[in-house]
C-alpha cells in the first residue's frame, strides 16, 4: 500500500510551528524598535539616555551604557549638594539651548 496506518501522523504538519514562532517574535521585536528609530538599543555598545513621560510626576529616565540599564525614578524630593558653576545655559528663541562656559573652567584638549 502506498499509505500505511503507522506513516500518517496528525502533527506532522504542526512539529516546526514552534520555530516559525520563535522566528517572528523576533522579527517583531526587531521591527518595534526599528519603528521607534531606536536601534542604539539592540547594540551592546552604544549608550543612550531616554526620558519616559517627561514633566509628569511618573517621569523615568533610562540610562543605557553599554550593557548595563539603569532606570531612575522621579520622586517629589528635591537633591542637594555642593559643586561649582561650569557655565551658563541659555535657551534661544527657536527652544534650542546654548552653553557658555565659564573662562576660568575651558578644558583643553
Amino acid at each position: 500500500m502506498l499509505y500505511e496506518e503507522e506513516d500518517q501522523n496528525p502533527l506532522t504538519g504542526v512539529a516546526n510551528l514552534f520555530d516559525i514562532a520563535m522566528v517572528f517574535s523576533v522579527a517583531l521585536m526587531i521591527a518595534l524598535v526599528m519603528s521607534f528609530q531606536l536601534p542604539e538599543l539592540l547594540s551592546p555598545t552604544a549608550d543612550i539616555t531616554i526620558v519616559k513621560n517627561p514633566g509628569q510626576p511618573d517621569m523615568k529616565i533610562i540610562v543605557k551604557e553599554g550593557q548595563n540599564i539603569e532606570v531612575l525614578n522621579m520622586t517629589d524630593q528635591i537633591g542637594g549638594g555642593t559643586g561649582e558653576a561650569l557655565g551658563t545655559a541659555y535657551q534661544l528663541g527657536d527652544g534650542r539651548v546654548v552653553y557658555v562656559p565659564d573662562s576660568g573652567n575651558e578644558t583643553g584638549g
